[in-house]
Order: structure tokens, then C-alpha cells, then sequence
């Protein structure tokens, strides 16, 4: 009994503070001490920012044979919901969620904090950063702002709140403190904040804001073994969140990311003791592009760089997200640790990566093991959209499979193609070459994951 009661109980005490009137707003803290009384001031100043978001997508069931026995086609599918968090950062309606919160949403609403709803529009959708930009229709009404932190001084250790709607309950605030800063999960130049404030699931998209009632951060995702917060969450940061924003106001519809133009790899211990660094951090520059930033602002294989823009360079993704999250065109200062032990610095001009050779998509069909498969030529650009390996080209990179043979010769989104019967192929004009020529045995070899794959399929 005490079990069913609960949702009613639930549900009452939900509802109630809708009934209430609102509290008078506090002046903020004068203090680190009076601070810590009450976070009263931050809520107050910065909740009515952060708003709640579901998304309605229609999800496929697997084709039963019964369907396809009968021409029928694919099985009818289901509408599924999602539901996550927002923060509003223009009065006109802009508001930056996460990607995942909305990613093929075929009706997406939106619930300000005074419970009033509307349809929301996508101007943006950036799978790379986990970043979309919503748009709601206010007219003239100006919405409460968050403001993005422009100081960039944030702290391990700082006191930190998150905002959100987990498990739909309702506007929800947590504290917490910055735990690390610049976290980094792979070599695409992705960072991330790390914070201990409880982030359960629907907190994806919510607000991680700093004593200065300012958003650092735009909650993302959390490690646990439960499903629900363990203390390890992890946000965008705020420089992050400023470029996929300002893209999408500006009219973009990509994200353009400078490109270094160099493959660098971290600095070990050892690497460290044999290059004469007191510290193992920074960054090896092993290859270099051909006419890209890198080789422009000078820099030579063997080089370490240890300071980018004057921050630290940690690591190798340390130093791809420092050059990400600025602009084509911004110049930026590196200090570089040379072969010979001097240490210099020197000037890049940030770029974007190179689209060369052109896209060239295309879908290909026919009786061959790439029938309804989309590919595209691999260039440093496409590298970049889709964060792989810009050095990985020349060659030709599988983007999506359809239904037809391709799937079941086990191709993958992500495979790049390097030879078909016996022979390289290096663009997509290569590869529509040889599949135009019929043959009953086909010899692939592909790239995937770093390894090297070849077999043998009968068409």
C-alpha cells in the first residue's frame, strides 16, 4: 500500500509550488562564506533560463519476414519519446541542447520554467560535439538569458550548480564542484568538464552554471554502473557551446573547425626523459600536411608543443581542442620545444582542413558487395566532420548503408574502401570504375578501426 501511495504523494507535492507565490529575490552573496549559506541568489538568477525538452521519433521495428513474405514492406513503426533539458541563450528563443536529446525528433517541444510550451525548430545539429540549437517562436516577448562565460577561468575545485529535469520530475538544481577540466575521451579534440553535482538522465542538455550565475558548461552524458549519477558527469564547455551557437545564428549549417594540419601523439615518460622535458605533457608532432597551418607557422616533425594560445598543453587532444574551439583566421602562439632542446614560438594561423579532393557522394548500386552503400572521398575536411583521421586519405570512406547488398556483406559507416579486385582505389570515380565492370567473385579489402580487413563475397 505505502508503494502505491507514492505517486499520488509524488505528484502533490510536484504540483504545489505551481500554487505558490513566488519568493522575493535575494541580493547575491557578498562573500565566499555567505555563499555557501544558500544558493539561493545563483537559482534564482539562472533557472529561468533552462528549460524542459521532448522529442517524439518514430522508431522502426526489425523487418519480420512475415512482412516481406507478403509484399507488405516494413512493419509499422512506433512514436517514442525523449525528453531532456535546455538553456535559453538569446531572448529571441535560441536555446543549445544536446544532439542526443533531439537527434531525429519528428516533433520537439519545449516547456519553459513558467510551464508554457512551444514547438521548437532545429537550426543546428552538430553529432560531433553533441550540440543542437533549437529555435522557438516568442515574437516580440524577450525569454530570460543565460549568459556563456567569456572569463574562462574556471577552477578545478570551483563550487558548480546543475540545472535540469531528471527523470522528468521537474526542474531540478544540484551542486556540486568542478572536478577535472579539459577531459578528453578520444583524439578529436573533444574536452569536457567534470563535475561531482548529481546528473541523472533527463539533465542531458541542462545547465552546468559557476558562482557568477554563468554557463560553463552544457551537461552531456555520465559514467556509472547504475544508470544514475555516480558522482562522474561530464558537460561541453562554454567556448564549445559559443561556436556551435554562433554558427547556427549566423545561418551555417557546419560547423567549420580549424585543423592544425599536424598528426601529434601525447608525450610518455619515456618520451619525456629522451627529449629532455621535466614533465611528460605535451604534444609530439609526428606527420605534417602538406601546405596545411602547421607547416605554414613552421613547425617540423619532432617538435613538442607545450603552450597554445597561452594555456597548457597537456596532451595531444588537449592541444586539438585548443585549437578548435577557435575561428578560421585567429592566430594563435605556440611555444614548441625543437628537436635540438630550444624552445621557440611560433604564430598559427588557424585554417580550415582541406576539401581536397572533392566529396564526390555518391550512392552506388548494382550486383556488387557495395550496393546501397553512400561513400565519399576522404579528405581532411570529411576526416574532421566526422572526427577520424584526417591522415588516414587519400581513399574512399563508406558513410551510410542502405538495405541492399552491402549490408549483408557486412560494410560498415566508417569503412574505408582501399582496394577491390586487386586494384587501389584512392577515389570514389576509382571504386564506380571497377563495380561497373560485372564479376561473380568480388576481393575487398577495407580499413576499419586502424585494421586491415580482405574478403571474399559471390554476387
Amino acid at each position: 500500500m505505502t508503494v502505491r501511495l507514492l505517486v499520488p504523494v509524488l505528484a502533490i507535492a510536484l504540483a504545489a509550488p505551481a500554487a505558490m507565490a513566488q519568493p522575493a529575490l535575494r541580493a547575491p552573496p557578498e562573500n565566499a562564506v555567505a555563499m555557501k549559506s544558500s544558493f539561493a541568489p545563483i537559482v534564482q538568477r539562472t533557472a529561468p533560463a533552462v528549460v524542459n525538452i521532448s522529442a517524439k521519433r518514430l522508431v522502426r521495428a526489425q523487418t519480420d519476414p512475415f512482412w516481406q513474405l507478403f509484399g507488405l514492406g516494413a512493419p509499422p513503426g512506433r512514436l517514442a519519446s525523449s525528453l531532456g533539458s535546455g538553456v535559453i541563450v538569446r531572448a529571441d528563443g535560441v536555446i543549445v541542447t544536446n544532439n542526443h536529446v533531439v537527434e531525429n525528433g519528428q516533433e520537439i517541444t519545449v516547456a519553459l520554467n513558467d510551464r508554457r510550451e512551444f514547438p521548437a525548430r532545429i537550426l543546428l545539429a552538430d553529432p560531433r560535439t553533441d550540440l543542437a540549437v533549437l529555435k522557438i517562436d516568442v515574437g516580440s516577448e524577450r525569454l530570460p538569458v543565460l549568459a556563456l562565460d567569456e572569463s574562462g577561468d574556471t577552477q578545478v575545485g570551483d563550487l558548480v550548480l546543475a540545472i535540469g529535469d531528471p527523470f522528468g520530475v521537474g526542474q531540478t538544481v544540484t551542486n556540486g564542484i568542478v572536478s577535472a577540466l579539459n577531459r578528453t575521451t578520444n583524439d578529436d579534440g573533444s574536452a569536457y568538464i567534470q563535475t561531482d553535482a548529481a546528473i541523472n538522465p533527463g539533465n542531458s542538455g541542462g545547465a552546468l552554471v559557476d558562482m557568477d550565475g554563468e554557463l560553463i558548461g552544457v551537461n552531456s552524458f555520465i559514467l556509472s554502473r547504475s544508470g544514475s549519477s555516480s558522482g562522474v558527469g561530464f558537460a561541453i564547455p562554454a567556448p564549445v557551446v559559443r561556436r556551435v551557437v554562433d554558427t547556427a545564428v549566423g545561418g551555417g549549417q557546419r560547423v567549420v573547425r580549424p585543423w592544425l594540419g599536424a598528426r601529434t601523439q601525447s608525450v610518455t615518460s619515456e618520451m619525456a626523459r629522451s627529449l629532455g622535458l621535466q614533465l611528460p605533457q605535451g604534444a609530439l608532432v609526428a606527420d605534417i600536411w602538406p601546405g596545411g597551418a602547421a607547416a605554414k607557422a613552421g613547425l617540423r616533425q619532432g617538435d613538442v608543443v607545450l603552450q597554445a594560445g597561452g594555456q597548457r598543453v597537456v596532451d595531444a587532444p588537449a592541444l586539438n581542442y585548443l585549437i578548435n574551439t577557435r575561428r578560421p583566421g585567429d592566430t594563435i602562439p605556440l611555444q614548441v620545444r625543437r628537436a635540438n632542446g630550444r624552445d621557440e614560438t611560433l604564430t598559427l594561423r588557424a585554417e580550415a582542413p582541406p576539401a581536397t579532393p572533392a566529396r564526390d557522394e555518391r550512392t552506388l548500386a548494382g550486383r556488387n558487395p557495395f550496393d546501397s552503400a553512400t561513400v565519399v572521398n576522404l579528405s581532411p575536411a570529411v576526416a574532421s566532420e566526422l572526427g577520424i583521421d584526417p591522415f588516414a586519405g587519400p581513399g574512399v570512406l563508406v558513410t551510410a548503408i542502405g538495405g541492399g547488398l552491402a549490408r549483408g556483406a557486412g560494410l560498415r559507416p566508417g569503412d574505408i574502401v582501399r582496394e577491390v579486385n586487386g586494384q587501389r582505389i584512392g577515389q570514389v570515380r576509382d571504386l564506380t570504375a571497377v563495380i561497373a565492370t560485372p564479376t561473380r567473385v568480388w576481393r575487398v579489402t577495407i580499413e576499419r578501426n586502424g585494421q586491415t580487413v580482405t574478403a571474399t563475397f559471390t554476387a
